[in-house]
């Protein structure tokens, strides 16, 4: 098995790796480290929590330590991502590892004043971590120049595509010189990655640490079938009787994770939402409330929990589920990571039937599904993932003979949340703003 210490990164970098309890790199940094330190560019699929923050920061602090120091407004590498909440884990990840290093980082993202980030852009920049909305505001009012980029990191690059970022990114990418290497870190490989990779790569190295648009096996997946107007009663009865700990909610919209917070709030569940509306400041003290256990559920939107790092997280839990099937893997992502075992759970109402089958056909396999006694839902969920033509049924088309009693003999009832009986069981999203 390969060690950090046979990567090829300087001694500092080792020691630094080793203080935070680290001597094994994961797959992705095993394979992508030395293909980034021999100058090549990469295009690289990694689901989240594989590390692939540390596949690109750790060889970038390498490659610049102890070289030049950046012009007044340069930057030497620059490495885009969509939200805020990734900027600043990967920031995070920067000072951490690059403790004692010499060299200067900077985050750049909107939400917050813009006139001390054109002060410090100001002295020069070696690693600038940046929103595209943001970088473009600083370009437009020359703060700062990529010119002298070295290189040029992608981060999540199909949740900027999602987000409708391409159109900025292809005037960044107009800004940076011809000679640099460029690394694209991806969730998954699909054509319009593919197609992007051609623009913005030349000849790139192409890894693949795990199959595409899979699911992080150690995570445990439930859905709790439940008509839609008795959601938040049942997320607030398995709150209590399941004595659950912390916990990610996931919700479609800003206005639904409002809701849900305030509803948890006022069941005495401390609760607090992230979302897009919220201010940078806000969203910072409710993640740093959560982190430190201060609170027990932070509801978020897909968009702001993107970045979302909390190691040893035990649950998230789907209030709605995502339009975009792919945003299911990235959900339960935030669980089960760093090797960690993770539950993740689903609150599935009738007219969400469609995004299921959808999901359930990504990850191949059947989530299983547990009713709560008290709870049933007027209209059962299907228990397999049903194929479909794609042609609406005619509208004379007559039921089978007894699909009403099989319908009716579907789910099964339990009392309780899923560690009573855990081992008993045999369109895009619209642009967020950053």
């Amino acid at each position: 098995m390969t060690a950090f210490n046979e990567l090829g990164l300087n001694a500092k970098l080792i020691q630094n790796i080793a203080a935070k309890g680290y001597d094994t790199p994961s797959p992705i940094q095993a394979r992508a480290i030395p293909l980034v330190l021999s100058g090549r560019d990469l295009m690289a699929a990694a689901q989240t929590g594989t590390g692939k923050t540390a596949a690109f920061t750790l060889p970038a602090l390498h490659m610049l330590k102890g070289g030049p120091r950046p012009g007044p407004k340069d930057v030497s590498c620059l490495i885009l991502t969509p939200t805020r909440e990734l900027a600043a884990q990967i920031a995070d990840n920067i000072r951490t590892y690059g403790a004692g290093i010499k060299l200067h980082s900077q985050m750049v993202c909107g939400g917050v004043n813009i006139r001390p980030q054109i002060r410090h852009l100001a002295r020069g920049t070696d690693i600038l971590v940046a929103t595209p909305g943001r970088l473009l505001d600083l370009l437009g009012q020359g703060a700062v120049r990529l010119d002298h980029v070295k290189m040029w990191v992608l981060d999540e690059a199909d949740r900027m595509l999602d987000m409708g970022f391409i159109p900025a990114m292809r005037r960044i990418h107009a800004e940076l010189p011809k000679k640099r290497q460029t690394l694209m870190f991806s969730a998954t490989f699909s054509r319009e990655i593919e197609a992007l990779a051609c623009e913005f790569l030349h000849q790139p190295q192409k890894i693949q640490v795990t199959p595409a648009n899979t699911t992080v096996s150690r995570i445990d997946q439930t859905v709790y079938p439940v008509d839609k107007a008795r959601k938040t009663e049942l997320l607030k009865h398995l709150v209590a009787s399941e004595r659950w700990g912390q916990m990610l909610v996931f919700s479609r919209t800003k206005y639904g994770a409002d809701k849900i917070s305030r509803n948890l709030s006022k069941a005495g569940i401390s609760s607090d939402s992230i979302h897009g509306d919220k201010k940078q400041g806000a969203r910072t003290r409710s993640l740093k409330q959560f982190k430190d256990g201060r609170l027990q559920v932070l509801v978020a939107t897909d968009i702001a929990a993107r970045g979302i790092d909390i190691q040893q997280l035990p649950r998230v839990v789907n209030f709605d589920l995502p339009h975009v099937a792919e945003d299911y893997v990235h959900r339960i992502g935030r669980t089960g990571r760093a090797g960690e075992t993770g539950i993740a759970l689903s609150l599935v109402s009738a007219d969400e039937v469609s995004q299921l089958q959808k999901i359930e056909k990504l990850i191949k396999k059947s989530i299983p599904r547990e009713e709560i006694e008290g709870f049933e839902p007027e209209h059962r969920l299907p228990t397999k993932p049903v194929k479909t033509s794609g042609k609406r049924p005619s509208k004379k088309a007559k039921a089978k003979p007894g699909a009403k009693k099989h319908r009716e003999g579907q789910g099964k009832k339990r009392q309780g949340g899923p560690s009573a009986q855990r081992g008993g069981r045999n369109r895009k999203p619209a642009r967020a703003r950053v």
